[in-house]
């Protein structure tokens, strides 16, 4: 997994020059690319949503969710450095494809929050964990074929943090705990905002197995929280050390950055 490396890309992979030969191949590459993904996206929704008696209007609501997804990917092409979309990227899309559908189940379902329909918490859940499995391979994939670049790197972060802001959502809606825990999905979007008054917060951190650890660890437990059988006190419990983790990484991270200036020359 990517490191969900609060507000940067990261560096992946030594630097190379954009190559401008390659610039109108590389738009047009990421188009049939990003098309198809969407397009196999919404056919599946649909049959989704007729089989598991989702309203109409939730995949409309994820297929907006995903355009603006796609639509920040093609702005961020100058951030990559390879000819092509590359195959880390498409695996990325499919994960944005997932996420995007569960966002708007969570969001928009009544039928989520109903009771009674616990085949929707389990399809959710499933999904969330495909996207996750699907994080891993994306990860190989620019390792093994050198597709790494600052733009697939902040993609998959973007998605990781997105996630789990739409999972903390899911467990205060389900009744898993408090308003509390909305704020590890916010956690992160509080630390980009601190970088508008703290500019040493912008500096890139080293890579770090703890990061993407935690990452890891916030997904699994949010999605383990939303079973119809994890219930309170034990999903507020869960969901409590999920955040003192996040916390603890967030402020790891935090005084590394703040103590730099005082150790350089």
């Amino acid at each position: 997994m990517v490191s969900f490396d609060e507000g940067r890309p990261g560096s992946h992979g030594p630097p190379g020059r954009q190559d401008r030969g390659h610039d109108g191949g590389l738009l047009v590459n990421t188009l049939k690319v990003l098309a198809s993904v969407y397009v196999a996206s919404v056919l599946i929704w649909g049959l989704a949503a007729a089989n598991l008696s989702i309203e109409p209007h939730v995949p409309l609501v994820a297929g907006g969710v995903l355009a603006v997804i796609f639509v920040l990917v093609l702005l961020g092409l100058p951030q990559h450095r390879h000819p092509r979309f590359g195959y880390a990227n498409i695996v990325t899309a499919l994960r944005a494809s997932l996420i995007s559908m569960v966002g708007a189940v969570v969001l928009f379902s009544d039928t989520f929050r109903a009771e009674h329909f616990d085949h929707m918490i389990w399809a959710t859940c499933g999904a969330v964990m495909f996207a996750l499995s699907l994080d891993g391979v994306d990860g190989y994939l620019a390792r093994r074929f050198r597709q790494a670049s600052a733009l697939g790197a902040r993609f998959d972060m973007e998605l990781d943090a997105f996630l789990i802001l739409i999972l903390s959502v899911a467990a205060t809606e389900l009744g898993k705990a408090g308003p509390w825990v909305l704020l590890i999905g916010a956690l992160r979007y509080l630390f980009v905002m601190a970088q508008w008054f703290l500019p040493l917060l912008r500096e890139e951190l080293p890579e770090s197995f703890r990061r993407k650890l935690i990452c890891v660890v916030q997904v699994a437990a949010l999605c383990g929280v939303m079973l119809p059988f994890v219930t309170q006190p034990v999903s507020g419990i869960l969901c409590a050390l999920a955040l003192s983790l996040l916390v603890y990484s967030f402020a790891v991270d935090t005084i590394h950055l703040l103590l730099r200036k005082e150790h350089r020359p």
